[in-house]
């Protein structure tokens, strides 16, 4: 009788270890399709809080240190709004009612009212290259690159909550695991990727990307995971492609070639594809999930440098800063060609649309669960 009850006890305590282990972040919406945490995501399925919102391009132009603004229907530019030094990336808010621009160089944040498209009082924040958002909203989270730190903030206010300062240089990317609990962040300049305990604000474990595909030290850039939360992308400026990575074994890699400086990843509409900007060559990527192969090369005609950006609503066209050429590429993925460039301010940089499907905000230039 005693033997069974050992062996009871053990058992209730492994499922019970097991089941809190698995359990998902405290206060996140619950994944809809364990198979596809993008399922929110599909064409104009647009929650409440935006439906009205006028569906405009947001392009913050870094050394013009101004915010071009063009109507994504018309392909035209319909206003331009000065801004504090170095603008870098617009970020849609957790609650989606907020667009955040990041004043790298001069420290500061400017709201947008995606209302009207009209920039509101700009918080003091110091060195906001990138900002994110835990999958509950409990925290906003500025990838202070500079500063070499994870500083956790309230996501409306931006009162700092935690420091985390980081040992690598170059953070700027991030994106979570399934269950919200961690997220993997990149350090451009050391080559190395964090893994990140979410509710307790820490930095587990470091690792750096090999060197089989480049002479010089890797350059991690985007990070996205797949659909159905098993892969996380990496994409690499110096190996010119990405790598893979299973969720549940950080550190262990394979890699895709998909072209010259590989630098933004974004996940289309059905979930099928993943769009990858080739800054260095003036092409977008498109890989399929279900066996990781590049189905298609687009082109800029002449060449270009498509950096960040994101996908129309509707799923039909890829929008793109192009960083070195002043201006915005538009492609078309359905029938996988390029349409035009807009004119911008000088050195655009992490152009966002809006809105957006979905039912809330981790952050970057949109990523929406």
């Amino acid at each position: 009788m005693r033997k069974k009850f050992v062996i009871l006890l053990a058992l209730t305590f492994l499922g019970s270890s097991v089941a809190t282990a698995s359990a998902p972040l405290a206060g996140m919406p619950p994944v809809l399709d364990q198979n596809d945490i993008y399922a929110a995501d599909r064409p104009n399925q647009f929650s409440d809080v935006v439906k009205n919102f006028p569906q405009i391009a947001y392009v913050p132009n870094h050394t013009s240190n101004s915010l071009t603004e063009i109507d994504i229907k018309t392909m035209k530019v319909i206003a331009t709004y000065p801004m504090k030094r170095g603008p870098q990336h617009v970020v849609p808010s957790w609650d989606l009612k907020t667009l955040w621009v990041n004043n790298n160089e001069g420290n500061y944040l400017t709201p947008i009212n995606p209302a009207n498209g009209k920039p509101g009082k700009p918080v003091y924040v110091h060195d906001p290259y990138n900002l994110y958002f835990t999958p509950n909203g409990k925290y906003a989270i500025v990838m202070a690159e500079a500063d070499q730190q994870l500083v956790f903030r309230d996501p409306h206010t931006m009162a700092i909550k935690k420091v985390v300062p980081v040992t690598c240089k170059g953070l700027n990317h991030a994106d979570w695991t399934k269950d919200g609990n961690y997220f993997v962040a990149t350090c451009e300049f050391t080559g190395q990727l964090l893994w990140v305990n979410t509710a307790k604000m820490k930095v587990e474990k470091y690792t750096t990307l090999p060197r089989t595909h480049s002479k010089n030290l890797p350059m991690p850039q985007d990070v996205k995971i797949s659909p159905d939360g098993s892969t996380f992308y990496i994409a690499d400026m110096m190996s010119n492609g990405v790598w893979t990575m299973p969720a549940d074994n950080f550190g262990k890699f394979g890699f895709i070639p998909t072209g010259l400086e590989a630098h933004g990843l974004y996940v289309t509409r059905d979930s099928k594809y993943m769009v990858i900007s080739n800054r260095g060559e003036g092409s977008i990527s498109l890989l399929r999930f279900s066996d990781n192969k590049i189905v298609s090369k687009i082109k800029i005609p002449g060449g270009g440098s498509p950096d960040m950006g994101g996908i129309t609503a509707d799923g039909k066209q890829f929008w793109v800063s192009g960083r070195y050429n002043a201006v915005v590429y538009v492609f078309d993925l359905e029938n996988r060609k390029f349409i035009k460039s807009i004119k911008v301010g000088k050195e655009p940089h992490g152009l966002s649309l809006y809105p957006q499907p979905g039912r809330y905000s981790i952050g970057h230039t949109g990523i929406f669960r």
